[in-house]
């Protein structure tokens, strides 16, 4: 791919993906078109040689792997991770709300938004509602992804003559102001179960509204990614953080040479800390490799050749906010991928790790930056020490740079997407 169509085709896979369900429903096609072969944990495995397989778990986190020719205790993997799930507010379970001025929708919030920003947005409903169907011997639960991909919500500010304040270090109450207005009062004859169920038999699903059992449903920003700037040189949209690495990652390993040992993990619920069954701190890519690799140590040796690449966005300097970065550690838009530092391993990165991949960004021309937090403020972190943790793999902490992280509307650099999926692609190709 070249770079126009890498960040035509990555615009078009965030849009597609306003839910983790939704991202990995379209990652999975890719992976099966580039012919790989659909896997289940509920099933034995009968891995080839030279193999492409993919599996996923709860439909919101996903192994991708290529077995190459070689065995793994020489060869080790090239292995790369991101996160799938992205901040939002989400559905509460009985989410039905009266008020004087109009019908809300009762909403909870995943991980930590910038609040503010999503007041006045054009916001929309997508993710996976639960039936079952009337007639089943024996219960039966069925899943299916939605995406009403029209504004169908607002969370109206309330207007600056009624709060004089409200630019001077404006606080948001999350379940009073959160909530969202959905229709003026007595015009919404239904609840929000018998409007899925209207959805749903649009789609050719046939239901009554008591066979809806759950559902599990975020809003998300209504309007598409864009780009942005003069020169069209940067890119804006929601969920940029993280499925810029999710999207990256995978085209990487799909071009890279069928003989090179290699694998994705893109996992749920990094947002919210990753210690659920389809997060990093959950066993899902140890139960991959203990199934990918039987002998134990057969995948000691493995692992201890194998290196993994967590990839997941960092701070780029912000020209209003100068005084927040290290002045030595102060990446820029469109200057290239990020390492990112950390002496309390808040970040898994070694110094031998960080040479590895300076070895790759040179050898193809790709600009490198580093990150590091001031001293005096704490550090975020990724899936990179819990999976480096868990499979005693050396692993090191990357990202594209990019400004607002975690606002409902993200921006990024088009050279530093492109200057990523180019160090990632011979990353995977390394060891073949």
């Amino acid at each position: 791919m070249n770079k126009l169509q890498f960040n035509d085709e990555l615009l078009h896979f965030i849009g597609e993906s306003p839910t983790t369900f939704h991202a990995v429903a379209l990652l999975v096609s890719l992976f099966e078109k580039e012919g790989f072969e659909r896997l289940h944990e509920t099933r034995r495995w009968n891995l080839k040689p030279g193999g492409r397989y993919v599996v996923t778990r709860n439909d919101s986190s996903l192994i991708a792997f290529t077995t190459g020719q070689s065995p793994f205790c020489d060869t080790g993997l090239s292995m790369a991770g991101a996160h799938t799930d992205s901040p939002c507010l989400k559905v509460k379970p009985v989410p039905d709300m009266e008020h004087v001025g109009g019908t809300r929708l009762g909403v909870e919030v995943y991980g930590s938004p910038l609040l503010t920003t999503w007041f006045d947005r054009d916001l929309s409903l997508a993710g996976r509602v639960s039936t079952t169907r009337d007639g089943e011997k024996s219960p039966r639960v069925e899943h299916t992804l939605i995406d009403l991909k029209r504004p169908v919500a607002i969370i109206p500010n309330l207007a600056i003559h009624l709060d004089r304040e409200a630019n001077k270090q404006r606080r948001v109450n999350p379940q009073t102001e959160l909530p969202p207005l959905t229709a003026l009062p007595g015009e919404l004859p239904a609840d929000l179960r018998s409007l899925l169920q209207k959805e749903l038999a649009a789609m050719e699903i046939v239901v009554d509204s008591g066979s809806i059992l759950e559902y599990e449903l975020s809003l998300y920003d209504a309007q598409a990614p864009a780009y942005l700037g003069w020169n069209r040189e940067l890119i804006t949209g929601a969920r940029i953080d993280n499925l810029l690495s999710c999207f990256t990652l995978a085209h990487a390993l799909v071009g890279a040479a069928e003989e090179a040992p290699s694998l994705v993990v893109f996992n749920d619920h990094e947002e919210v800390g990753s210690h659920t069954p389809a997060g990093a701190g959950g066993n899902f890519l140890v139960q991959v490799l203990e199934r990918l690799i039987p002998d134990p140590q057969e995948r000691a040796m493995a692992s201890a050749r194998s290196l993994m690449v967590s990839s997941d966005n960092a701070h780029a300097l912000h020209p209003a906010h100068p005084q927040k970065y290290d002045p030595g550690h102060s990446p820029r838009l469109n200057q290239g991928p990020v390492i990112k530092y950390n002496a309390s391993q808040r970040y898994a990165t070694s110094s031998t790790t960080a040479a590895y991949f300076r070895e790759i960004c040179r050898r193809t021309g790709v600009p490198v930056q580093a990150f590091a937090m001031r001293n005096d403020m704490p550090c975020g972190s990724t899936i990179g020490p819990l999976t480096a943790a868990a499979t005693g793999i050396p692993t090191l902490d990357i990202g594209v740079p990019m400004l607002a992280m975690h606002s409902i509307r993200e921006t990024a650099g088009c050279e530093d997407a492109f200057y990523l999926y180019r160090a990632m692609t011979d990353f995977f190709q390394s060891r073949a």
